[in-house]
């Protein structure tokens, strides 16, 4: 096994040759976190813990697509008083609408490089069009799986009233930065 791994890294596989790969989501190297000003005092951060998915990439034809679930529960925002808060009816209504979900539609490549995946974001039953600016991409075999992973970070902007999340608007700002980190194990 040794042996064909090394192979593997000695034969300087190209992002080409991962045509139409199928990736999963490790739930143990990807979040969701997000940023928003606080009665404009300070900028305050908070995260989504429990994160699935899936990716397909086909770099060769500069073609893919993303699916993230995001588990509305795993709010952490440092605080339980807070996080309990934000699951509640007011907010998230976590019970209800259990899950936060991103389906990418299109993504845009800049030569080889991922720049932007465009989807589509619901929460709360509403969805809305968004466009996730793609920060860092990069796609190679990972000696620790024994198999090929990508790992992308990426931010987006929203306005949370467009989601029913709007709560304490214009005191706690409506907009909202909704950033990702994400790393994928190929099937």
């Amino acid at each position: 096994m040794f042996k064909k791994c090394l192979l593997l890294l000695l034969s300087g596989l190209s992002m080409t040759a991962i045509a139409a790969d199928k990736y999963q989501v490790d739930p143990e190297h990807t979040f969701s976190y997000f940023e928003y000003q606080h009665w404009g005092l300070s900028v305050q951060r908070g995260r989504f813990d429990k994160n699935s998915g899936s990716i397909e990439i086909d770099t060769a034809s500069k073609t893919g697509s993303l699916q993230i679930a995001i588990d509305a529960d795993s709010i952490n925002t440092g605080t339980e008083t807070f996080n309990k808060i934000l699951r509640s009816e007011s907010f998230f209504n976590a019970e209800k609408y259990p899950k936060i979900s991103f389906q990418s539609n299109r993504m845009v490549f800049n030569e080889d490089r991922l720049v932007q995946v465009e989807g589509d974001l619901t929460i709360k039953d509403v969805t809305r069009k968004v466009t996730v600016d793609i920060t860092q991409f990069e796609c190679r075999f990972m000696i620790l799986y024994l198999k090929r992973a990508c790992g992308a970070n990426g931010s987006t902007k929203i306005l949370r009233s467009d989601f029913g999340v709007g709560r304490y608007v214009p005191f706690v700002s409506d907009e909202v930065t909704l950033s990702f980190s994400v790393e994928a194990i190929k099937d």
